[in-house]
Order: C-alpha cells, then sequence, then structure tokens
C-alpha cells in the first residue's frame, strides 16, 4: 500500500503537522514566501516525505528478521545482491542511495529472501553514515541466524558530495562488514566479491 493511504495514527499525525510547520519556516528563512501558490503545499507534503523517509525509525530490525526464519540443511553461501536503498547523511540530511548486498554462510537456518531486502530498508531509513548502515546490516543478519559467517557490501552515491561542497559528480563510495568465516577465510571474502560484481 502506498504511504500516502496509510492511516496514520493520531500521535503520528501531530508529528507530521508539526514537522510540516518547521519546513514552512525553513522555506521562510532561505527567502521565499510559503504562502505563494507553488509553496502552499509544501511543508506538508515534505513532511510526510521525510516521516516515509525515515520510517525505519519505526521498524526494529531484529523484529523483521525474525519473521521469515527457516531450517536449512545446507551450508554453501546464500548471496542476495543488488538491494537498492535510500538514506539520509546524518551530517547534512541530504539523500545517499546505492545498493547493498549481503552474504551469509548458513549454520542450520535460513532466512526468507524479502527479509533481507526489508531490513536494509529499516536500517537505512534513518540519518545515518554509510560505515555504519554497513555495520548494522551485518551485525543485524548475525544476530538472527547465528550463521557461520555474514558479510555486507555497500555501494553509494552521496549528494552532499556532489551538490555541495566537493561537487565530485561521479565518486561512489564502498564499505564493507563481515564477521565468522568472512574473518578467517580470504577466499570467502573473495568469492562473495566475485559474485556481487559479476
Amino acid at each position: 500500500m502506498d504511504f500516502d493511504c496509510k492511516p496514520l495514527s493520531p500521535s503520528d499525525s501531530a508529528k507530521i503537522e508539526e514537522i510540516a510547520s518547521h519546513y514552512r519556516e525553513i522555506i521562510r528563512l532561505v527567502g521565499d514566501d510559503p504562502d505563494r501558490e507553488g509553496l502552499l503545499k509544501t511543508p506538508m507534503r515534505a513532511a510526510r516525505a521525510m516521516w516515509f523517509a525515515t520510517q525505519g525509525y519505526r521498524s526494529d530490525p531484529s523484529q523483521v528478521l525474525s519473521e521469515a526464519i527457516f531450517e536449512y540443511a545446507g551450508s554453501r553461501m546464500v548471496v542476495v545482491k543488488d538491494i537498492e536503498f535510500y538514506s539520509f547523511c546524518e551530517h547534512h540530511i541530504l539523500p545517499f542511495f546505492g545498493t547493498v548486498s549481503i552474504g551469509y554462510i548458513p549454520d542450520g537456518s535460513m532466512i526468507g529472501l524479502s527479509k533481507l531486502a526489508r531490513v536494509v530498508n529499516t536500517v537505512a531509513r534513518r540519518l545515518q553514515v554509510q560505515e555504519r548502515l554497513t555495520a548494522e546490516l551485518c551485525e543485524a543478519v548475525n544476530m538472527a541466524l547465528s550463521p557461520k559467517g555474514v558479510i555486507v557490501a555497500c555501494d553509494a552515491h552521496h549528494l552532499c558530495m556532489k551538490m555541495r561542497g566537493v561537487e565530485k559528480q561521479l565518486a561512489t563510495t564502498d564499505t564493507y562488514d563481515y564477521c565468522g568465516d568472512f574473518s578467517s577465510d580470504p577466499g570467502l571474502r573473495q568469492e562473495f566479491l566475485n559474485l556481487v560484481r559479476h
């Protein structure tokens, strides 16, 4: 269901109204007229967009992952790659976005594939830094499954580098985190990287 069609609790509606009032003041402070026709509805639209984009604060990664754990007798690597994400840089509140790939080696259980994509949304849709996002995903999967190992790769574009500051349009950032067998076996890490770069 589209976010704009979901019913909101009275508490959530009040918070969105308050966020909208702040957006209205920001528009005034940067030098525009929040009462002109093109901007009349902008504060509320921006508030609802921000509420949607930060919905990770209202979701628990461990609960998301625990909803679909199944027994699994195999022990080969499972990889879900190129999971798109959108987040906000906590330093400038500008978007950064890209893809995440997650690999793990099961140890008696596996997780429903869509839950990995859902947990990426939960962790990303907050004020974040890419390094912590990558580490939190690795930790969340490890805590939920207790697998033999977990590895996460994240590739992202940061608008705080593209539209302000150094203004480098082609720059991307790669981050990795891993634990278990991936920490002790460089060959496993390379196997994962070969899979996600293919």
